[in-house]
């Protein structure tokens, strides 16, 4: 579907570079959920080398967070872009520059690879980076892409907290 997706990218050229930067952050998350979530491979790190064997992130986790919470906030970040003007559309860029940064934290954290450190330093961040420059925006509209990427995130942690929390019955 990523590709897919690259190769529609001309269709929507129209829209303006804004709304095509917006729709590319799409087709790249998907790059980086193969890295990331081929065979497994994220939740299993996640388990096993952060957590130490417990099931912090499960399956459904997973998919809840990204289906509605990367998808779902990518393909409303390109309709506000559309309608209202790339600037309120940033909180696709930001979600994948938090992501980038926060692979290559756990890898400093961890001192080891992870799955999706490869794309997230490598694709996220020079793309996020490049986005939040490239497109004309308030300090305002930054700040407000910048906290829908980090709750985002930090939802994620809320919810791994709680399942280590319930594993150890508390």
């Amino acid at each position: 579907m990523a590709v897919a997706l690259l190769l529609t990218a001309p269709l929507v050229s129209g829209a303006g570079r804004g709304v095509v930067l917006m729709f590319l952050a799409s087709p790249l998350y998907m790059l980086h959920q193969i890295e990331e979530h081929t065979g497994d491979r994220f939740r299993t790190y996640v388990n096993r080398v952060v957590f130490g064997g417990v099931e912090a992130l499960t399956v459904s986790d997973v998919l809840w967070i990204n289906l509605p919470g990367v998808w779902g906030i990518n393909l409303v970040a390109v309709y506000v872009a559309w309608l209202a003007g790339a600037a309120w559309g940033l909180a696709a860029a930001y979600l994948i520059l938090v992501n980038g940064i926060a692979h290559l934290g756990m890898a400093a954290r961890f001192r080891s690879y992870n799955p999706g450190l490869g794309t997230g330093a490598l694709l996220f961040i020079p793309f996020g980076v490049a986005v939040a420059l490239l497109v004309p925006a308030s300090p305002g509209q930054h700040a407000l892409a910048l906290a829908i990427a980090v709750a985002v995130h930090a939802a994620i942690i809320v919810r791994v907290r709680a399942n280590v929390a319930h594993a150890h019955g508390r």
